[in-house]
């Protein structure tokens, strides 16, 4: 009986785990919209660089990338409609209909978009 309990007790525990597993990658998806612009997961505005090239590695390096940090993507994520990724330094970048997607570092907040057609090359993301 007692040999029983236990290995009942670990069969829920290892069904438990892998549903776990399961809710967690099912969670994972590209940026949203929040009022009419692409966001990342913390509801930080998203931008595109007119300089970049589809399909292309970053045109933003050096002090543009400290400006304007890459929005990554994790292994868990999946593209979805227009959503995909880019190969980029330390794993995958999103991009939004093939152009790379990034955030700025003086947006503060959610809602901020002090980057928007800044120098006339950085744009929000409207899906």
């Amino acid at each position: 009986m007692k040999k029983r309990i236990l290995m009942s007790v670990a069969a829920f525990a290892a069904q438990a785990v892998l549903t776990a597993g399961f809710a967690s990658s099912a969670q994972a998806a590209a940026p949203k919209e929040a009022n009419g612009m692409a966001v990342d997961e913390n509801g930080m505005t998203l931008y595109t660089f007119d300089k970049d090239s589809k399909g292309s590695p970053s045109a933003c390096t050096g002090g543009c990338a400290q400006a304007w940090p890459a929005a990554m993507a994790t292994d868990s994520d999946k593209p979805s409609g227009k959503w995909s990724m880019e190969a980029a330094d330390g794993g995958k970048q999103w991009a939004y209909d093939g152009k790379r997607v990034y955030r700025f570092a003086k947006d503060t907040k959610p809602g901020d978009k002090n980057g928007d057609n800044f120098r006339d090359v950085w744009h929000v993301v409207k899906p």
